[in-house]
């Protein structure tokens, strides 16, 4: 296959900046929170020190993303999408009887830039937490740091839009990726996030039902022109489910049959299988890239601090999978970093056993950097 025919992203799971994570970084904004069991965002990075020793701060913009920059420069994709899993804001406007707020300071917004994200998909349970207002300052915020954004916007038909990724890095020429980004109900999208024509906030959906599949598509067939490749991202589901449901398999296995080259979900707050249908990839649930969930307890068999890298390598035209290489990291002083030999060994284990009923095996590359999978695909499954 020659280069100029491939396209290579990355893409990851959730990326939560604000809280903890914030107050490490050079301009923290106000650390109030209106939580149970916590007042003050200090309280997150205090329960990780108890667990992983002194965390030295303030943290430079590139400090967060540890060694997940270097595995960025080594594989050097194409283009960045991430799901940002927090408001980008200073507003004090906490959303009412909502129990976590997330919020970055705007001015850390170098923290994101350090990442070089070509999108932030939006359409998630977090990106309302401070209001209205702060949705519009996180949207001011992004775009004038150069980040386009997809699944949230000042009315129905900004939340709607794709965010449209030029395709013509390295010559490769021609078309875009259009990435669309939906937020489900079951995730715990509030209805009165849903952008309207009058109001700001995320395109939403109230279930999976093939009815919402066949308005996902008819939203990537207005958009697209020939030669785009379309990735719809999706915030789906509960936390702590590794399941996959018959609706969100029959949802995806839609969508990919109505045309869609790639389904990038998330909202688990760890990995869960991956399905390739009709050539196309799948991912049910991509795992936490960065939080501050350190010495929180109660999980663990879930290993929450364990993720991947997913590194999909698609035909431009066709949207046919040719290959997806997997990093496995691990999230320690809240920050990314590469994951041991036996971390690594886990989530291969994870994706192999729940991979089995989908027809995807993970193994390790030959010769390739330490820990890192490359996913093995039967041609179809029933």
């Amino acid at each position: 296959m020659n280069a100029a025919q491939e396209i290579t992203l990355f893409l990851c799971g959730d990326v939560m900046t604000g809280r903890g994570i914030d107050q490490l970084l050079p301009r923290p904004g106000s650390p109030q929170l209106h939580e149970p069991h916590a007042a003050s965002a200090l309280e997150y990075v205090a329960l990780a020190e108890r667990r992983c020793g002194p965390i030295s701060r303030p943290v430079g913009p590139d400090g967060i993303w540890g060694d997940a920059l270097a595995v960025l420069e080594a594989l050097r994709p194409d283009l960045r999408v991430i799901n940002l899993e927090t408001a980008v804001t200073a507003s004090e406007d906490a959303w009412p009887g909502k129990c976590i707020h997330y919020r970055m300071h705007p001015a850390n917004v170098t923290a994101l830039r350090a990442l070089a994200p070509d999108c932030c998909v939006l359409a998630n349970n977090h990106v309302l937490d401070w209001g209205r207002a702060g949705l519009h300052e996180t949207l001011d915020v992004l775009h004038a740091a150069g980040i386009r954004t997809a699944g949230a916007g000042r009315d129905r038909s900004e939340a709607a839009a794709a965010a449209r990724l030029a395709l013509d890095r390295g010559g490769r020429g021609g078309g875009e990726v259009l990435v669309f980004a939906f937020a489900v109900e079951s995730s715990g999208v509030p209805d009165d996030w849903a952008a309207t024509d009058a109001r700001a906030g995320v395109a939403w959906l109230p279930d999976l039902a093939p009815a919402r599949a066949a308005e996902v598509l008819d939203a990537v067939g207005a958009q697209r022109r020939p030669g785009d490749a379309a990735v719809v991202s999706i915030h789906w589901g509960g936390n702590w489910r590794l399941r996959i449901l018959p609706e969100e398999r029959a949802f995806a296995r839609r969508l990919i049959e109505g045309g869609v080259d790639l389904v990038h979900g998330h909202s688990s707050h760890h990995p869960r299988g991956i399905e390739v249908h009709r050539e196309r990839l799948i991912l049910y649930g991509c795992g936490d890239f960065l939080n501050d969930y350190e010495g929180i307890s109660g999980y663990e068999a879930f290993r929450p601090d364990l993720a991947m890298m997913y590194f999909p390598t698609i035909e431009v035209g066709s949207g046919r999978l040719l290959r997806l290489e997997l990093v496995p990291v691990r999230i320690a002083r809240m920050r990314v970093i590469r994951a041991n030999d036996e971390e690594a060994s886990w989530l291969q284990a994870l994706l192999n056993r729940e991979g089995e009923v989908l027809g995807t095996r993970a193994e390790r590359v030959p010769g390739g950097a330490s820990g890192a999978l490359r996913l093995h695909w039967r041609s179809e499954v029933a």
